[in-house]
């Protein structure tokens, strides 16, 4: 018996034994070891001169690059929740005048379930899916239904309390909704847009104010890339008439057209009362000039020019016209300088608003002489009952997402020029697909929010009208 027990000791000692070598054996055996912090250099590295970032400065870094600004691409990161751990104040670029969000501190809704579509490098505007095959007799019966969609095409430019353009911000904080309701987001991108730009100079308005006008039109093509294209418009009372049609920006054709758009202006005159000295030549007792009528009931004959015409209406559909044959891919922009009166239009507003939005055309402009005066441009912008604003440049601007500034000094001008088009460029581009019918011919709202920001402003088209062109 104490010989057995013996046996049995000395046989778990041999094994004990060999479990001990076994291990030595095998120097090179992997063990656990705790994760190194991020950044940490390589062995062999040199020493570097400045540690090495906290992982949370370097999730904030990572948070705030994975955003790009309108106009300077987009990648995958704006797909991903941002850190939560990284909340700030939004910097503003003291260069551009935007303003980078930080990082936010929330994600996205359950509402749209997959990221919308996004440009490929040097892909501009959405590529749509190919059609699927037409059935026929050897595909084992099966038939296939097509139907066409709507695609709503929606720039948006976002700005804070100060007027300064918002940059960076992610495709889920924005809500879009037609008639009400929530969509969902197919297309979102952040790149820059070549131009068209129909450019439209009021030929109506006082010489002291063409004067600047005229002066300001220098810097026109300095503003544009080689990738936009450019037509010169003119209007008077006659009529609109093209100086020029659509020309590369960078071609020596724009400069002389804008040089031919150069006019004296109208001179301003002053109503006189009427007496024998002043009636003027009369022909079978009616005044040689139509232009001059005593004001009704007036004993004391005062003498008042009737209104000169001002076919703003029939200017813009015009350039429309001519703008809709500008290829997709581009953003389409009628660029108005004009105190905005419109007088004596054979189109009417309505007809020519609904061919804009039918043909994705916004309308924006800088507004001179009277209108740029702070007292009445402010009544043209409120929506008084009863009242008929004489400047009709802002009820085009603001159906049609555009943008309208007031100036009055020709380096006035000629920036807001530079402003509007960098602004039409760098919008975030949102597309979405409609559910209602196409071409029914019916006006469909659209409101664009942007979610969790408080302060912002969005500018938007502000509805739509299907056409043949967004199937």
């Amino acid at each position: 018996m104490i010989r057995a027990v013996g046996q049995i000791a000395l046989a778990f000692a041999a094994a004990s034994f060999v479990v001990t070598a076994a291990a030595q054996a095998v120097p090179d055996a992997p063990q656990p070891q705790a994760q190194s912090a991020p950044n940490a250099p390589a062995p062999n590295a040199p020493a570097p001169n400045a540690p090495a970032p906290s992982s949370s400065s370097s999730n904030s870094l990572n948070s705030l690059t994975s955003h790009v600004a309108p106009g300077k691409g987009t990648g995958q990161s704006d797909n991903q929740t941002p850190d939560q751990s990284n909340a700030g104040q939004a910097a503003p670029n003291q260069s551009t005048g935007t303003v980078q969000q930080p990082a936010d501190v929330t994600g996205p809704d359950d509402f749209q379930k997959n990221p919308p579509m996004m440009p490929k490098p040097g892909e501009i505007g959405p590529t749509p899916p190919p059609p699927p095959p037409t059935s026929n007799s050897g595909d084992n019966g099966v038939l296939t239904i097509t139907r066409n969609v709507t695609v709503v095409d929606v720039p948006v430019t976002v700005r804070d309390k100060h007027n300064r353009e918002v940059a960076g911000l992610p495709w889920w904080r924005f809500r879009v909704l037609e008639d009400g309701v929530r969509q969902n987001i197919w297309w979102f991108t952040t790149d820059a847009y070549p131009l068209s730009v129909a450019f439209v100079i009021d030929d109506t308005l006082p010489a002291d104010i063409m004067q600047k006008v005229n002066t300001s039109l220098a810097g026109v093509a300095n503003s544009l890339t080689q990738a936009d294209t450019v037509a010169v418009v003119t209007y008077s009372g006659t009529g609109p008439g093209l100086i020029t049609d659509f020309t590369g920006a960078g071609g020596s054709r724009l400069p002389a057209a804008l040089a031919m758009a150069k006019k004296p202006g109208e001179e301003m005159g002053v109503p006189e009362m009427g007496d024998p000295m002043t009636m003027g030549p009369q022909v079978n007792g009616q005044a040689a000039d139509p232009t001059l009528t005593p004001h009704p009931g007036n004993s004391l004959g005062f003498q008042v020019p009737q209104r000169s015409a001002h076919p703003l209406n029939d200017a813009i559909l015009f350039a429309a016209e001519h703008l809709a044959s500008q290829p997709k891919g581009r953003r389409r922009i009628i660029y108005v300088v004009s105190d905005g009166k419109n007088y004596r239009s054979k189109a009417s507003y309505k007809e020519v608003l609904e061919y804009l939005l039918r043909n994705n055309i916004s309308v924006s402009g800088t507004e001179v002489g009277d209108a740029s005066l702070w007292g009445i441009g402010y009544l043209d912008r409120m929506k008084i009952p009863f009242l008929q604003p004489d400047n009709v440049l802002p009820r085009f601007a603001l159906p049609t997402g555009g943008d309208v500034q007031a100036e009055m000094t020709e380096n006035g001008i000629q920036n807001a020029f530079v402003h509007i088009t960098e602004s039409v460029r760098t919008a975030y581009t949102i597309d979405y697909i409609s559910h209602q019918p196409t071409l029914s011919g019916k006006y469909h709202n659209i409101e664009v929010r942007v979610e969790g920001l408080p302060g912002l402003t969005v500018d938007a088209k502000q509805g739509y009208y299907p056409s043949a062109e967004s199937q």
